[in-house]
């Protein structure tokens, strides 16, 4: 304690480790898959626009200007920098008061003490400031300030992160639409077509060639695609409810905006991936999970410095008069009625030293923990884009199959009824053909959704997304409005002071450093 003591001057001391950026395992690249994506920088962290589909571009310009669950992330920017701002204020006197009394007693004639004759009354009145002060001796409030700064930071990166799941949650659910649009075409396209055959067969069985049973087995395969559609109409319904919730508007503006039905997004050529190094630069969760063990760090900090001795400074400086000893209430504010204290104190923890000892091991253990799960999700991200780029790398290939079958399944198709008029096969064999058809066309339609699907799951994995908000604040301005006639916020309402700067043109944001 004593050389511990020595060691640190006056307020230049900060017991607890000073944070690093915990260690992480990072793969040199991805593992190979078929028909693998360049390697190479983003090139538009704005990955939407890749699709050419304006209709997109503009539910995603909606969604970051209206959604509700990403305006709450940026309110709690607001309420992050605030708590710093009071954590900051600790550094100054943490009492401070300006205090004030009046009293006036009646004493008993009949109470020790009285002397006969003097007044009944007693008026007396003081006046004052007081301040007490404890010394940041071991950093027990610089590391406040600094765990509070992490969760700052932090809150921006979950505002990042929030965006990157809403650009991806629009993009999936206008993907989802489409590929829905698509299967109800498809199975009309059908439906078409199996009443052209219910049509034959019927002229077939009128005109004696067959028997009923093949008018019966072409009315229940035309049934049974006629019962799929209320099933697909209702998940395009609901995707499209779900679609407005992301967009922040009520369920009936989503149809003129989505405008007719319309291919699916086509996925670019041209995907880069960049190396798993560059999720630690990108990806905002990543980085979340590292202010979270900055904050863990600081606050080991500040469990420690409780078990030092606390160095405070109080003072008091005011008037104080009565009505007694031939003074007046009138001669408050005379310096003769001045009344000035001073001194230093120090609180020593003895009794609960073992109690204090153990809130520090458990905040040791809160660290730990912190470390690990960022190092936890480094490789999850790691995985989720190794992931992606199978799911994208596959759904491509199954694109391609499917494109064959379905060619094969319309021709087997337009054979069979060909055989089946001139009466060199049975009506199984135009059933069987349909339904491979519309299984195989189905399939295709939902193939054709999942490769744009899995390249924004890829985007989403690797970090796209939040760059949208470069430039813009967290907070739109009619909140801030409402907030600011609620409370008197200062300057704190304004970009600058809650948002972490960002360099021109970088895909990073550069730490906040507060200007006390």
């Amino acid at each position: 304690m004593f050389a511990l003591l020595s060691a640190c001057p006056l307020a230049g001391c900060m017991v607890g480790p000073d944070f690093s950026t915990p260690p992480s395992s990072i793969a040199a690249s991805y593992q190979p898959v078929e028909g693998e994506l360049p390697a190479g920088a983003l090139a538009d962290p704005q990955w939407w626009r890749g699709f050419n589909d304006p209709v997109l571009d503009h539910l995603i310009d909606l969604a970051y200007r209206n959604n509700l669950t990403l305006q709450i992330a940026g309110v709690r920017v607001l309420q992050a920098r605030a708590q710093l701002a009071a954590a900051a204020g600790e550094l100054y006197p943490q009492q401070q008061a300006i205090t004030g009394a009046y009293t006036d007693s009646l004493q008993s004639k009949n109470a020790p003490g009285y002397v006969p004759g003097s007044q009944a009354h007693i008026q007396t009145a003081q006046i004052g400031l007081s301040a007490s002060w404890e010394l940041d001796f071991w950093g027990k409030y610089r590391r406040a300030i600094q765990a509070q700064d992490a969760v700052f930071l932090g809150s921006i990166d979950a505002y990042d992160a929030a965006l990157v799941s809403l650009t991806s949650a629009v993009a999936q659910t206008y993907i989802a639409i489409r590929t829905l649009q698509q299967q109800i075409a498809v199975a009309q396209a059908n439906i078409g077509v199996q009443t052209d055959s219910l049509r034959i067969a019927t002229v077939q069985f009128n005109s004696g060639q067959t028997s009923q049973l093949d008018v019966e087995q072409a009315q229940t395969q035309l049934s049974l695609t006629e019962a799929s559609l209320p099933s697909l109409k209702a998940q395009l319904v609901a995707q499209q409810d779900a679609l407005a919730v992301l967009l922040g508007l009520t369920p009936d503006k989503i149809v003129p905006l989505l405008g007719p039905p319309a291919p699916m997004p086509i996925a670019p050529a041209a995907v880069a991936i960049g190396i798993p190094k560059d999720l630690l630069r990108l990806r905002p969760d990543v980085k979340q999970a590292e202010q979270q063990a900055a904050e863990q760090s600081a606050m080991l900090g500040v469990a420690k410095a409780q078990l030092y001795p606390a160095f405070s400074l109080s003072g008091s400086f005011g008037f104080e008069a009565g009505d007694t000893h031939g003074s007046s209430l009138g001669d408050l504010f005379k310096w003769s009625s001045h009344t000035v204290s001073i001194g230093p104190s120090v609180q020593i923890p003895i009794f609960n030293y073992g109690q204090l000892t153990n809130q520090v091991r458990a905040q040791d253990a809160a660290f730990e923990q912190s470390i690990l799960n960022y190092q936890n999700v480094v490789l999850q991200a790691q995985q989720e884009v190794q992931d992606a780029i199978a799911a994208y790398v596959e759904a491509g290939n199954t694109v391609s199959r499917l494109n064959a079958a379905n060619a094969s399944a319309q021709q087997s198709t337009r054979l069979a009824m060909i055989r089946y008029v001139d009466g060199a096969s049975d009506y199984t064999t135009v059933l069987n053909a349909e339904q491979a058809q519309l299984q195989v066309q189905n399939s295709l339609a939902q193939a054709q959704g999942a490769v744009p699907t899995a390249l924004v799951q890829l985007y989403a994995a690797l970090g796209g997304g939040w760059q949208i908000a470069q430039g813009h604040d967290v907070v739109p301005d009619s909140i801030k409005a409402d907030m600011q006639k609620r409370t008197n916020w200062g300057g704190l309402l304004t970009p600058q002071a809650h948002s972490a700067p960002t360099t021109p043109g970088a895909q990073t944001r550069q730490l906040y450093v507060p200007s006390w």
